[in-house]
């Protein structure tokens, strides 16, 4: 089957049913989506399809066949930060990390589905994706800050 993932085209010879996570971990070396949980309940291995956030520890590759699928990978680079990307760095989120991708992948989701989230619209989207640090006000006060500079405020 043909998955585009990160803007690239990749042919992957796997079981249909082979979770999403597994094709971009062990067959395509992509590992910045985390497995956590196994049952979507964490969100260490969220990424976005189609531009929505998804667990993709528990979605088959057959069904991403011809979506855009996006990790953390592609949300950036080294040289060009995306903002949300750029703001985790400045409010120190991230501790030990291994959430971090998940969770910045569930807050670019966010903010493209709501450019102005308040707090409970933050604490409601976020709530899926648990950090084992404990760094919820700070992902609470990047996403308000990355909200803040796509508005241009």
């Amino acid at each position: 089957m043909k998955l585009s993932v990160n803007g690239t085209e990749h042919e992957v010879d796997v079981e249909p049913d082979m979770p999403l996570l597994w094709v971009l971990r062990d067959e395509l070396g992509i590992t910045g989506p985390k497995f956590g949980c196994g049952i979507a309940q964490c969100g260490a291995c969220t990424v976005h399809v189609d531009g929505l956030a998804v667990r993709s520890c528990q979605l088959a590759a057959v069904d991403v066949e011809g979506s855009d699928i996006t990790t953390i990978e592609g949300l950036g680079t080294p040289d060009n930060l995306h903002v949300v990307q750029e703001v985790w760095i400045a409010h120190q989120v991230a501790q030990c990390g291994y959430c971090q991708s998940g969770q910045i992948m569930q807050a670019v989701s966010l903010l493209e589905l709501n450019p102005e989230p308040t707090d409970d619209d933050i604490d409601a989207a976020m709530s899926g994706n648990l950090c084992r640090c404990g760094t919820y006000p700070r992902i609470r006060a990047a996403v308000k800050a990355a909200a803040a500079k796509l508005n241009g405020v």
